[in-house]
């Protein structure tokens, strides 16, 4: 296992633990360098707890105090801590440096690194792009916002080996020094602005995984994504686009094939992955791995097998003819209106979870194929009026999953689509949304 060499600082600080500021206090320990570990919540009896702290670490729990920053240098922080958190506010006033753990990474990979992000579909390309380079028989290690910490992947990497990862806005705003070969950017829309406060911010975000760019690096873009166009004249690295609406440049499709700039790579009708996201997504992923050397065969084998990423328009299972799907990771509108375009067949919506404070208006659209709505959650009501907007009459407010399940199947005939696309993120019910879509395959499973 790699350790950190040359890193300038003597003294640091991990604000919350998690998978993330564990690793980074591992990292650390191994390294020789001072940990300090600040964490709201933990259990000093914790095993995890206590066995950093035979490591070496000093830990503390039970709230924030300013005095966890004496004769600190630099603060690793969990990308979900806000930066109004007082701690992180004293440390920018005292000029101390605070990132995430994915800056660590910077320290130790020595290989290609390649990083997407985007508002929605960066799970899905940041796998294809992993599977593509892997059928290709190359060295290659998957990091990142997908569950596996970037600077403990990047432990254990070789020079010659690529590391792909997926990048948050939250993990984005706290690098420096990160600075991929490949970046892809896939789409930038309004999210998570109880976090960043403005779009703009959330923006300014998302455009950092291009800041350390150069003329000998990659930038992979959406042109069909006007927010992303009004970056790209600042962005030094070499630009590839990818579309959906545009023909003849970076990677495209028609209505028969999708291309890398004029080499056809495949028949669309083969791709097992479903809906125009999907389409963006494998076109972002096609363009990435071009540019990496990646041999058609290699693309071809992946897209005729991939048939998706858990909570990600997840086929689950067909049951008295009606087909469940779960798409629990689409935790904005956005995403939920992806899903909705990505069927033909009558549709009975399973949605609502935290209230951000954002209207659905922007869902109306694309609603016309919803039969019937089962919503819960913060939003339920919101939900509910939009629905009875735009005719949809049949519409049930519940409390549980299950409830939800049961009362979709009881909408629902043969060759109908069940789909739970929520539009919302999970943590006004749910730790996450893996378990919320767990939560919603038993539900099916106990039909």
């Amino acid at each position: 296992m790699k350790k950190l060499k040359n890193f300038p600082y003597k003294q640091v600080l991990v604000l919350g633990l998690a998978k993330s500021g564990t690793a980074a206090a591992e990292l650390f320990l191994d390294s020789g360098i001072q940990v300090r570990i600040n964490d709201l919540k933990a259990d000093q009896k914790d095993p995890e707890v206590l066995r950093l702290i035979e490591k070496g670490a000093e830990v503390i729990t039970g709230g924030h105090p300013l005095s966890v920053l004496d004769d600190v240098e630099y603060l690793v922080k969990n990308p979900g801590i806000p930066y109004e958190n007082p701690v992180i506010a004293e440390a920018e006033n005292r000029k101390i440096p605070v990132v995430t753990e994915v800056e660590l990474a910077s320290f130790l990979h020595e290989g290609p690194l390649v990083a997407v992000t985007g508002s929605n579909g960066k799970t899905t390309t940041t796998t294809l792009i992993h599977e593509m380079i892997q059928a290709d028989q190359q060295k290659v290690s998957l990091a990142g916002n997908i569950g596996h910490v970037s600077c403990e992947v990047a432990r254990s990497t070789d020079a010659d080996e690529t590391m792909v990862t997926e990048l948050s806005s939250f993990q984005l705003l706290g690098t420096e020094k990160f600075h991929p070969e490949i970046a892809v950017w896939l789409n930038l829309y309004e999210a998570h602005l109880d976090y960043h406060h403005t779009l703009e911010n959330y923006h300014q975000a998302k455009a950092k995984i291009t800041a350390n760019q150069t003329a000998d690096d990659t930038l992979v873009y959406n042109a069909d994504d006007e927010s992303i166009a009004r970056f790209l004249p600042d962005v030094k690295a070499k630009r590839v686009p990818f579309s959906i609406e545009k023909e003849g440049e970076g990677a495209w499709a028609d209505d028969s094939f999708i291309y890398f700039e004029d080499e056809p790579i495949m028949k669309k009708q083969d791709i097992v992955l479903v809906g125009e996201q999907n389409l963006q997504n494998i076109l972002a992923a096609v363009a990435a791995v071009k540019v990496n050397g990646i041999r058609n065969e290699a693309i071809v084998e992946v897209l005729t097998t991939f048939a998706g990423v858990e909570h990600r328009l997840q086929f689950v299972t067909k049951k008295n003819g009606r087909l469940f799907y779960n798409d629990s990771k689409a935790t904005n509108i956005l995403a939920t209106s992806y899903a909705l375009k990505s069927f033909e067949n009558p549709v009975i919506l399973l949605a609502g979870g935290l209230d951000r404070g954002t209207s659905f208006e922007s869902l109306i659209p694309h609603m016309k194929g919803i039969k019937a709505m089962v919503v819960f959650g913060e939003t339920a009501d919101q939900l509910s009026e939009t629905a009875r907007k735009v005719g949809i009459e049949e519409v049930t407010k519940v409390e549980t999953m299950q409830e939800a399940v049961d009362q979709a199947y009881q909408y629902s005939k043969e060759d109908d689509v069940i789909l739970l696309s929520p539009a919302c993120a999970s943590w006004d019910q749910y730790r996450t949304f893996e378990e919320r879509g767990h939560m919603f395959i038993q539900a099916v499973h106990k039909l």
